[in-house]
């Protein structure tokens, strides 16, 4: 619950004062993308490698609550997430538009809860071998938005430059 509750205060509070942030600290969007997909493909590279499960604990890190800190934010509320609710927002002309991203926020939060409230149930039934490979098909998934998140990035460069 925890870990949910920072996510979902992280994507709202760059929903809503994101781009101020960005403007102040001389960011262009393209830039937060480039990042966000760089390490984005990171994480997918440690779940196709299967490091995640040695990483769960920051290093150098005791005591530290990992529902904050890793679970919470970058790997639920990552630079990915960040970024498309920073561009759907600016995109968002209308209030259907606003009440659609909202819906869409609290909806993704609901779904990230449901998943981890019942992750000893889902893990129970897909056991280890299913684990192990469902984590490497998101890895493959991510890896696959993280380089569409750089890609998108660089035309944006080259169409502002």
């Amino acid at each position: 619950r925890q870990a949910i509750l920072v996510a979902f205060g992280v994507i709202v509070s760059f929903a809503l004062f994101g781009q101020q942030l960005l403007s102040y600290m001389h960011i262009s969007l393209p830039a937060l993308q480039a990042s966000g997909g760089l390490l984005l493909l990171l994480v997918a590279m440690e779940l196709l490698t299967g490091k995640m499960e040695s990483s769960a604990q920051p290093s150098g890190a005791t005591g530290v609550n990992v529902a904050l800190v890793p679970l919470g934010t970058p790997l639920l509320a990552g630079p990915g997430a960040i970024v498309a609710t920073m561009v759907f927002v600016q995109r968002a002309e209308n209030v259907a538009d606003w009440v659609a991203i909202a819906l869409g926020i609290v909806g993704v939060h609901v779904c990230l809860w449901l998943s981890m409230r019942f992750a000893n149930v889902i893990h129970r039934v897909l056991k280890d071998s299913g684990t192990i490979l469902i984590s490497r098909i998101a890895g493959l998934l991510l890896a696959a938005i993280a380089v569409q998140l750089v890609a998108d990035a660089v035309r944006a460069f080259i169409q502002a430059g």
